[in-house]
């Protein structure tokens, strides 16, 4: 009777152990499959930014900083690898396309323009899909994170090299700050 009692408890053990780690990878893969999208909607806005840049270029021939910043952010985050360092550069990728914008606002042919007003509405849809993909992945890395620092499957995650996973932040102070709107 013993011997079945400690068979039974083993069992229940060895399930126990079973879904937790079949927990932790399906968290795993819930992460990864946030990163996903938002890799997909950033390289949708760094495949827009050659249009963006050729269409503002003709009307802003002496703003060439602002165009040259913005073209070599999108080099720099075609290059960046992982989290923390995908957040830095995308965090000054929104500045400086939001810096192009306010300039062409000083072009009124070029606001005017359809293929500007086109590329710019679309640069709009996707940083709104880049901020529903920021939203999930950040979603499913805190599950994970809290599944791999709970009790007892924190036990199971350190047995198996589980990890917690950074999180897509705004790096910049000045990003998270809410506008000024004053009336003269």
């Amino acid at each position: 009777m013993t011997l079945y009692i400690l068979l039974g408890v083993v069992v229940v053990l060895l399930l126990g152990a079973v879904t937790i780690y079949n927990k932790l990878v399906a968290n795993k893969n819930m992460v990864a499959e946030g990163w996903s999208g938002i890799d997909v909607q950033l390289k949708r806005r760094n495949d827009l930014i050659p249009n963006l840049i050729e269409t503002v270029k003709g009307y802003m021939g002496h703003e060439r900083g602002v165009l040259d910043q913005v073209t070599e952010l999108r080099t720099k985050s075609q290059a960046a690898q992982g989290v923390g360092d995908k957040a830095r550069v995308e965090g000054a990728m929104g500045a400086a396309l939001a810096n192009l914008f306010a300039v062409a606002e000083n072009y009124p042919d070029l606001k005017a323009s359809q293929n500007f007003m086109d590329l710019q509405k679309s640069l709009a849809d996707i940083e709104d899909q880049v901020q529903l993909a920021r939203r999930y992945y950040n979603g499913t890395a805190r599950n994970f994170n809290i599944l791999i620092q709970s009790f007892p499957s924190n036990l199971m995650a350190s047995a198996f090299n589980f990890t917690t996973v950074e999180y897509f932040e705004i790096e910049d102070a000045a990003e998270r700050a809410v506008p000024k709107v004053a009336f003269p």
